[in-house]
C-alpha cells in the first residue's frame, strides 16, 4: 500500500433511509496513515451508526466510502469481510457474547475475518492483554468478568491483529484512559506503524486533547462534517 494512500476515505456519501446519522448533508473525510481523528457527536446513538459506515456496513444513496482503496459497495460479500478483519472496533456499548467466553470473544473476529492460527493469536492476544493491565486473558463468561477487566478485554479485541484502521467509540464515557495508562502508548503506536486511529466521542466527553495528540477534530453537524470552531 502507498505510504501516502488514504487509510479511510469517505466522499460525497449520504446514507439511505434507515440508520440515523443526524445529518442531513453529505459526509466527506480523508483518514491517512499515521492520521489520528477525533469527532465530536451531539447523540451518542449517532457514534456507532458511523462507525458501521466506514466500515462498509450501510447502504449508500450516493457517494462511496473506501478502506484501503477499495469501495465498500463493490466488493463481494466474502472479500469485504476479509477486508474487516483489518479493521479493530471499540464499542461504545461493550458488544460480547454472552454465551462464549472471553477468550473466543476477543478471538472471533479474527478467526472469522482471517486464517491466523489460533495459538498465534492467543499469543498476540496474550501480549496486549498484559500491556493493557491484564495478568491474562479473563477466564468465564462475559457475565461473570469484572466491569473494568471487560473494558481492557474490549481494547484487546480492537488492538488485536494490528489493525490498520481503529474505530474508537465513546471513549469518554467508558473512562478507558483511567482503566489504563496503556491506551494513548498503543495508538501512538498503531499510528506510527501505519494505521489511522479515529475516535468517535460525544461532545460532553472529556477533552482528550490533554493526552491524545489528534491530526485534526471535527464535530458532525446537520451540515456535516466541520471543524468544532465552525460548529459553534
Amino acid at each position: 500500500m502507498n505510504s501516502t494512500a488514504p487509510v479511510l476515505e469517505i466522499v460525497d456519501a449520504l446514507v439511505e433511509s434507515g440508520p440515523d446519522l443526524g445529518c442531513t448533508a453529505s459526509l466527506s473525510l480523508c483518514l491517512r496513515p499515521h492520521d489520528c481523528a477525533l469527532i465530536e457527536f451531539g447523540d451518542p446513538r449517532q457514534l456507532a451508526t458511523f462507525a458501521d459506515l466506514c466500515s462498509g456496513m450501510l447502504p449508500l444513496r450516493s457517494g462511496h466510502v473506501r478502506f484501503l482503496g477499495y469501495d465498500w459497495s463493490g466488493l463481494p460479500d466474502e472479500f469485504a469481510a476479509a477486508l474487516r478483519g483489518r479493521i479493530g472496533r471499540g464499542f461504545g456499548t461493550a458488544f460480547w457474547l454472552p454465551f462464549l467466553d472471553i477468550e473466543t470473544n476477543i478471538l472471533l473476529p479474527q478467526l472469522h475475518h482471517t486464517r491466523r492460527r489460533i495459538d498465534d493469536l492467543r499469543r498476540e492476544a496474550l501480549t496486549l492483554a498484559n500491556a493493557f493491565g491484564l495478568p491474562g486473558l479473563p477466564l468465564g463468561r462475559p457475565g461473570e468478568v469484572a466491569d473494568s477487566d471487560l473494558a481492557r478485554s474490549a481494547l484487546v479485541r480492537a488492538f488485536l491483529g494490528e489493525p490498520m484502521l481503529l474505530l474508537l467509540e465513546e471513549p469518554g464515557d467508558r473512562e478507558l484512559v483511567s482503566v489504563t495508562s496503556a491506551l494513548p502508548n498503543c495508538v501512538a503506536t498503531a499510528c506510527d506503524r501505519g494505521a489511522a486511529v479515529l475516535w468517535l466521542a460525544s461532545s460532553h466527553a472529556f477533552a482528550m486533547d490533554q493526552w491524545l495528540s489528534t491530526s485534526y477534530r471535527m464535530r458532525l453537524t446537520d451540515g456535516g462534517l466541520v471543524a468544532p470552531r465552525d460548529a459553534a
